[in-house]
């Protein structure tokens, strides 16, 4: 729990934008506020209320189930660390969050399940809170931005990034590749579109198996 407790901060403040956002496209205060209890995942929550202020239904809901799809990859790495029944499973799998995601992991492809859970926790009270607070204090974009709150989202991911790199060489590999081919995009394309081929650098996951791991299949 101390250890999201960094993330939860920086979820407070994303809360406190989403909460104000939402308030200001006249959404009411229990729809955002048990959107963020249940869905909690500020990149899908941000994306519909955004799309759906331009867009239809149907083009919201999409694009967030789309920039969410990084969750079934991530369930699929989970899966052998879950233990127990199917239900039992589910419920533990509930807690898998970006920041619990890089806590919980052990550095050889396995995941310390109370240690993701206890991660997600203040995480989820922060974005919960941060929400409420947005709500019914609904601060000004300028204040926002003035309280640097438009960089919070990407400082977030960055602090996420940095503490997976020291573990891995290979995660430095794939950090290096996605930044080359996003600079590369990015005189083609928009900037959306460069972040979306930078994640092509985390395919260099798939190009060799950890040996220890399979060597201990070979043996099983």
């Amino acid at each position: 729990m101390r250890q999201g407790a960094g993330p939860g901060a920086a979820i407070f403040v994303l809360a406190l934008a989403y909460g104000a956002a939402a308030s200001v496209a006249g959404w009411g205060l229990a729809v955002p506020l048990v959107f963020s209890a249940l869905g909690f995942s500020g990149s899908a929550q941000f994306t519909l209320l955004t799309t759906l202020s331009s867009g239809t239904a149907v083009a919201a809901v999409t694009a967030a189930v789309l920039i969410n799809a990084r969750y079934v990859v991530m369930s699929v790495a989970l899966n052998d660390s879950l233990q127990g029944g199917r239900v039992h499973r589910a419920v533990q799998a509930q807690a898998l969050a970006d920041a619990s995601f890089v806590v919980a992991h052990r550095g050889d492809g396995r995941f310390d399940i109370p240690r993701l859970i206890g991660a997600s926790v203040p995480q989820w009270l922060c974005w919960v809170t941060g929400t409420a607070v947005g709500l019914l204090a609904a601060p000004s974009a300028h204040l926002l931005n003035a309280v640097g709150a438009d960089v919070t989202f990407p400082a977030f991911f960055l602090m996420l990034a940095l503490d997976e790199v020291r573990k891995s060489r290979r995660a430095i590999v794939a950090a290096l590749l996605g930044a080359a081919i996003a600079a590369a995009l990015l005189f083609v394309t928009t900037p959306g579109n460069a972040l979306l081929g930078a994640t092509a650098g985390a395919l260099i996951g798939a190009i060799h198996g950890n040996p220890e791991r399979n060597r201990r299949g070979e043996q099983s």
